[in-house]
């Protein structure tokens, strides 16, 4: 049987899970009342922190779920997206507006990948 390796483990969730092969990333926020690109950003720094601690990077993504405060931001937050994500590495991806856990956070995503 596979041991859980859990990162960056708290009182109430761990930033990463891995299992299997598998990692799963909690959701993952950017500086509080920062731009929606600033947040991206930081968001997509911690993803890639995350994911080395992992064994992994963000070629192997499998999926990637993405959540807005607000979905006029759609396209600020795709344009930091889109320089970040290799060519030919594009996970599955949804996205969609939600009340984030906090109002100054404007972008949350999770994502699913595999180890390398």
């Amino acid at each position: 049987m596979a041991d859980i390796k859990r990162i960056e483990c708290g009182a109430r969730m761990s930033e990463a899970v891995v299992y299997n092969g598998m990692i799963w990333l909690a959701g993952q926020v950017g500086t509080p009342g920062a731009s929606v690109t600033e947040q991206t950003r930081d968001v997509l720094a911690s993803i890639d922190a995350l994911l080395a601690q992992a064994g992994s990077d963000k070629t192997r993504i499998l999926s990637a779920q993405i959540w807005l405060a607000d979905i006029a931001d759609f396209a600020e937050m795709n344009a930091v997206w889109d320089a970040w994500v290799p060519a030919g590495h594009c996970p599955a991806r949804a996205t969609g507006e939600a009340k984030l856990a906090a109002p100054d956070y404007k972008v949350e995503i999770i994502v699913t990948a595999a180890q390398a």
